[in-house]
């Protein structure tokens, strides 16, 4: 299938490749929702603004999810916030902690808070074809090349992890192939579980999971017989039994081990 952007809110079409969507403010400022502190459990832009005192000013919270899906993309999203004027945002943690109706009605807040967002995808071929980690990075590239297009440039990117999937590899020699094309080129900072801590990662998980998500039951409507409406294509047993009876579809990753370890 052709690759194709989805919209804005993240709604795509059912199709195998699908890039990016994206929102940044000219302005580059960021509006400020809440100057109170959120409630205990909820994250902050504590740790964000660490980063002032060495002259940050715009900072990308980048997060991904469906790396462990046995179907769909792997989606990344990232939230811009500036440091220097942003107040917090109500609600927002971890997506996974969220309900799928409180995340579908914080991601438009979210999108409105932020100075730029966007969400990147790569498909399940793509994983295929070059592997989970490289597909993570060019979900992530595609996301950021979309927030560089709406004019904002971040200073500095922080990562849920404890491992930098987006910077691009080092050449081990000469002979390597150069890379597809631009990628980011801001300093990366990991943290591991920032998506429960710092609301900048939190708030790029929701629009990520949301525009994962719609993708999916999109995906469902195409092909409703795996129950991706309802799993997101992830390794449930009953999706497993269905891939045992079927077979892989086209938006399986097919080269890993889809049906589990084999029954007695």
């Amino acid at each position: 299938m052709a690759s194709t952007a989805t919209g804005s809110r993240g709604k795509s079409p059912a199709a195998a490749n699908i890039k990016s969507t994206a929102k940044a403010k000219s302005t580059g400022k960021g509006k400020s929702t809440t100057k109170a502190k959120n409630p205990v459990g909820f994250p902050t832009l504590d740790i964000e603004r660490s980063f002032l005192s060495s002259g940050v000013r715009l900072l990308a919270g980048v997060d991904e999810v469906g790396r462990g899906a046995l179907a769909g993309p792997v989606s990344v999203g990232i939230t811009v916030v500036n440091l220097e004027e942003h107040g917090l945002l109500a609600d927002v943690k971890d997506s996974k902690l969220l309900k799928p109706e409180d995340r579908d009605r914080l991601e438009p807040l979210v999108r409105e808070w932020a100075v730029a967002s966007a969400v990147g995808h790569a498909s399940s071929k793509e994983i295929d074809d070059i592997g989970i980690i490289a597909a993570l990075r060019l979900a992530g590239t595609r996301a950021w090349l979309e927030i560089l297009a709406g004019g904002i440039k971040p200073d500095v990117v922080l990562l849920d992890g404890s491992h930098n999937w987006l910077s691009p590899d080092v050449q081990a020699s000469l002979f390597d192939t150069a890379g597809p094309g631009p990628l980011c080129e801001a300093p990366v900072h990991t943290r591991i579980k920032a998506d429960m801590s710092c609301l900048s990662v939190a708030a790029a998980s929701v629009l990520a999971k949301v525009a994962r998500d719609r993708i999916m039951v999109d995906l469902h409507s195409e092909i409703p017989s795996y129950g991706w409406n309802v799993n997101k294509g992830y390794a449930t047993s009953a999706h497993r039994d269905v891939i045992r009876l079927q077979g892989p579809s086209i938006h399986h990753r097919t080269s890993w081990n889809l049906t589990g370890p084999d029954l007695a």
